[in-house]
């Protein structure tokens, strides 16, 4: 037992005001269950506009696609980036116009291609020759734009690799898209998600605009830059606030494009809805594996499969939050299912009250995105994470 009180400061978070209206409203529901609140994600969208009021905002749909997160976005003027054409169905169901619609997943069936042009959408997201021949003769005439690779250094949910491609490879796809009938528009890319390190968006910035002037060179105007995602949400590590990044990236815009933007499009999903969601679990068994020493375990009713995958390598770190007070130790946490994978933070255990009890509650903050979206089927037999929403 360490001889330091367990201290959590809940006002980083949630007013204690806010918390009681969560604790009371939760009180009902059988856990564990995500708490959408849509007063922040209203709030973090507004935020994001004032930062950066030359930029569209494409919502990244993946990170919660809850309907009243969706129609809360589609009243306040977002586009938003659709993955495949369940999530198109789903806005368009909404009442999305497919001009506020951005195909941006680079991975694509060809049937899938054609669906969603004669559904409207002309704007589409490519890093492949393949994907280019395909969009020329699914979506002919579609606007399109390319996407870099990017390493993802000072992230804690890296995006590097399995999409994009090197300057070389896009400027052929370029060049390929116009000879084809397409509208190259412009690049794209990701420095990861929850980055830390503003200047990566100046490493991908001077990228895109080194492929402006190739493009131009060969009679191609690009105009636009979709900077994707990236923007952190609040969890255990300090961030600098939404205006740091965005004068930090203003600045790299005015450094490589001077006075007059491209068209800029932002992608938010971990950003916009992070903050605003909390997971609550029920501690189902305290255990110990040695007699005399090691490190207690903690085992909750959610885990990897119930929606925490971004626990993999203990990349993310959520705050969590018990009523108890008092002493404090170092615990391993684990989920419930039949899977030795199924471990949340054993490399570095997660400091707990030690008057902690099976039974008790404990609320898991900024949980908004990437968890339900995330959670299994049927894995154990277990239903996917519940979700509720509140103002």
């Amino acid at each position: 037992m360490h001889v330091f009180d367990y201290f959590f400061d809940l006002d980083n978070y949630m007013t204690k005001e806010r918390f009681a209206k969560l604790r009371e409203f939760a009180s009902t529901k059988q856990t564990p269950f995500l708490v959408t609140s849509l007063s922040v994600v209203g709030r973090k969208y507004d935020e994001l506009k004032k930062s950066m009021p030359y930029a569209h905002v494409y919502y990244a749909i993946k990170a919660n696609p809850t309907e009243d997160v969706l129609r809360l976005l589609l009243d306040r003027g977002s586009c938003f980036d659709v993955a495949s054409v369940y999530e198109l169905d789903l806005m368009l169901r909404l009442g999305a116009t497919p001009d506020r619609l951005s195909y941006g997943n680079t991975i694509k069936k060809a049937c899938d291609i054609k669906y969603a042009y004669e559904k409207g959408v002309r704007l589409f997201a490519s890093d492949a020759e393949s994907d280019v021949r395909k969009l020329a003769e699914h979506a002919p005439g579609s606007d399109v734009f390319f996407r870099i690779l990017t390493d993802g250094l000072g992230a804690d949910w890296p995006l590097s690799r399995k999409f994009g491609a090197q300057p070389d490879v896009v400027f052929d796809n370029i060049l390929l898209s116009k000879k084809l009938g397409l509208n190259p528009r412009g690049i794209s890319f990701h420095v990861g998600s929850q980055q830390h390190d503003v200047t990566q968006w100046r490493v991908a910035l001077k990228n895109c605009k080194e492929l402006f002037c190739a493009a131009k060179q060969q009679g191609i105007d690009l105009d636009l830059v979709n900077m994707g995602g990236g923007f952190p949400a609040h969890y255990l590590h300090p961030v600098e606030d939404t205006y740091v990044y965005a004068a930090e990236i203003t600045d790299y815009m005015r450094e490589f494009f001077g006075g007059e933007f491209p068209q800029v499009i932002v992608e938010p999903g971990r950003y916009m809805v992070g903050d605003a969601g909390v997971l609550v679990s029920e501690v189902v068994m305290i255990s110990r594996k040695e007699r005399e020493s090691g490190i207690p375990w903690i085992y909750l009713d959610v885990g990897k499969f119930g929606g925490l995958i971004e626990t993999l390598d203990e990349s993310i770190r959520y705050p969590i939050y018990s009523e108890r007070t008092g002493y404090a130790n170092d615990y391993v946490l684990a989920g419930p299912t039949c899977d030795s994978m199924d471990v949340l933070y054993e490399k570095q255990p997660f400091r707990m009250p030690s008057s902690i009890e099976e039974g008790d509650r404990l609320y898991i903050f900024t949980t908004g995105a990437y968890t339900q979206t995330y959670s299994a089927v049927f894995f154990n037999g277990f239903p996917p994470l519940n979700s509720y929403v509140i103002d």
